[in-house]
């Protein structure tokens, strides 16, 4: 006997009419008509059952603090940099604990139960590390939190960075983070790189380096950072975020770099919300989109994720949690509307970061972890199109979150009283 049977399920693969049965947190069988008796069964009414939200990129230990100690009043990238500069040593752990259990809270809700947040190593006391070591010990059981040792300050241009970096990592901080292109030069920059894949490669861990997240074509430490992958036989464990100097780059630079990201195992995660906030803010018009070649890369066969990055931070005062609005603004920024693209945008918030954090038992076979969210849409395309309510969100087969369905009552002459929000049903 089950415990749990999902029935009439659609899936983003595109199966409709589908049952999902669970046992002991995991799945157990995903068959249309499962004839099996469970100890519940939920009736997802023909619409979309997906696994969890998987976010690749975010920054926990700045999250929920906007407008402390004031608030970023240009909105730009530097504004927000001389912030957090500001606010570091004001940090106390109890609050960044405080603040990123509320945002987990937040996660739960929108069915993001994975997240990769970087983590600020240049302050020498490492208090943000401490604090997200212990929130992510206290959210295990609801949310899969991946921490990157990441030296906001660079790890030769800040004083200690790297002996901080390695406390973090020896502390257990999952994954070795830069940002290569804020060191003083391109040739410290391309030192930094090298010098932390070779730390990652000894300890046996995955890489994920902010790169080249700037507007200026020359920062090409992506080139860089592909090579090392390959000296270091470190394919499929490492990763480049933004990647945004590429929006700027020619063409042909472009056709060679893309074969040897793609030789180097290199997956990269762009941020929509925030490329397009902070980015091309030096020019007038034409303006730049701000984002890297995200179908270019997907063409080139580059496994590409999409980050929230930041949510109510020095650098970003908006945001939610919601990766569906990650999704829906990635889909239009990068004009991917055909019906292929749209499916890969949903994918980039679901299916790739899972696979680029390595993430065990994910997915919609049996034996994955029964870790499902159920929306109120009935396909991918439909999700992102409403960003749609999450209704029900699983972990491992026990229900953590509902809400209810976006409905609205109208009062209008020969017409329905009551729609579901967007729904159409053709």
């Amino acid at each position: 006997m089950l415990d749990t049977i999902l029935r009439h399920c659609n899936l983003p693969d595109g199966r409709t009419n589908v049952d999902i049965g669970i046992a002991d947190g995991r799945i157990a069988a995903v068959a249309p008509q499962l004839a099996a008796s469970a100890g519940e069964e939920i009736d997802a009414a023909g619409q979309l059952v997906t696994p969890p939200f998987v976010d690749a990129h975010f920054h926990m230990d700045s999250t929920l603090s906007y407008g402390l100690p004031r608030v970023n009043q240009s909105g730009t990238l530097l504004e927000g940099i001389a912030l957090w500069g500001e606010l570091k040593p004001l940090l106390t752990q109890d609050a960044i604990v405080e603040r990123a259990l509320a945002y987990c809270d937040w996660a739960v809700a929108r069915g993001l139960l994975a997240i990769r947040s970087h983590v600020d190593v240049c302050d020498p006391r490492l208090l943000a590390t401490e604090a997200l070591l212990h929130v992510r010990e206290r959210v295990k059981p609801y949310l899969d939190l991946q921490l990157v040792a990441f030296p906001q300050d660079g790890v030769l241009r800040s004083a200690g960075a790297l002996g901080n970096l390695r406390r973090a990592l020896d502390m257990g901080v999952d994954v070795v983070g830069g940002i290569p292109h804020f060191e003083r030069t391109m040739a410290d920059g391309a030192a930094s790189v090298k010098l932390l894949c070779e730390e990652a490669a000894n300890r046996g861990l995955r890489v994920d380096m902010h790169c080249d997240e700037t507007d200026d074509p020359m920062s090409r430490h992506i080139e860089t950072l592909a090579s090392e992958s390959v000296r270091l036989g470190l394919q499929g464990r490492v990763t480049g975020s933004h990647l945004t100097s590429m929006h700027s780059m020619d063409n042909y630079y472009v056709s060679k770099l893309l074969p040897l990201i793609r030789e180097g195992g290199v997956a990269a995660i762009a941020n929509p919300l925030i490329n397009i906030t902070l980015q091309g803010r030096h020019d007038t018009y034409p303006k730049r989109r701000g984002m890297t070649r995200v179908p270019e890369m997907l063409a080139a066969g580059i496994p590409v994720a999409f980050g929230h990055d930041c949510v109510m931070d020095p650098w970003y005062s908006l945001g939610s949690g919601d990766m569906l609005e990650v999704s829906h603004m990635g889909l239009h920024v990068a004009q991917m509307t055909g019906q292929d693209a749209m499916h890969a945008c949903f994918r980039a918030v679901t299916e790739t970061p899972a696979t680029i954090l390595g993430l065990e038992g994910y997915g919609l076979e049996p034996g994955c972890r029964a870790d499902l969210v159920l929306l109120q849409a009935r396909d991918p395309v439909e999700a992102i199109r409403l960003r749609a309510t999450r209704l029900m969100v699983m972990r491992a087969g026990k229900v953590v979150s509902r809400t209810v369905p976006a409905t609205a009552t109208l009062s209008l002459p020969g017409r329905p009283t009551e729609v579901d929000f967007g729904l159409h049903r053709a």
